[in-house]
């Protein structure tokens, strides 16, 4: 420190303070108002930015928001969709069951009608050998018993008569 006290000059001191006094005029005129504006330029576009991301997160959270909403109505859609499809299947089902069951009684029916109808041929059928059968032992029987004219003619008579009096 003491060598720069003894080595200092009043010229140069001058000299450099006027220079220095120049470069600062120079400066403050030229570059002071070109530095300050790309330095408020910056600024703003730093601020821009931050504005912009702040409105882009915004957005983001509308958008998920949306996102959200219109998902869980996608979900209340779906539920509502497959409880319809559940409800036409039962509904589906049931008439299935139904339409079963009214062929299985229309079976049924037409079955008991065909069985009713073949035991009335049966039956007719059966009374009609019966019938064969009795006329033909009350042929024999008949022949038997009515061997003489005589008699013949007094039954014939006799029938006669019943069919009169009924």
């Amino acid at each position: 420190m003491e060598r720069l006290v003894n080595d200092f000059s009043i010229g140069l001191f001058f000299w450099v303070a006027v220079i220095f006094t120049i470069l600062i005029f120079l400066m403050a005129k030229f570059a002071w108002k070109p530095i300050l504006n790309a330095i408020n330029e910056r600024e703003e576009g730093i601020q821009n930015a931050l504005n912009e991301a702040e409105k882009a997160r915004k957005e983001m959270q509308n958008l998920q928001a949306d996102n959200e909403r219109l998902l869980k109505e996608a979900r209340a859609e779906r539920d509502t969709m497959l409880k319809e499809a559940r409800e036409m299947r039962e509904k589906m089902l049931e008439e299935a069951k139904e339409e079963a069951q009214e062929e299985a009684t229309r079976m049924i029916k037409k079955a008991k009608e065909a069985i009713e109808q073949e035991k009335q041929v049966a039956v007719a059928d059966l009374k009609k050998q019966v019938a064969g059968i009795s006329i033909q032992i009350a042929e024999k029987v008949v022949k038997k018993e009515l061997a003489s004219p005589n008699d013949q003619e007094q039954l014939v008579n006799g029938l006669l008569d019943e069919i009169t009096l009924n």
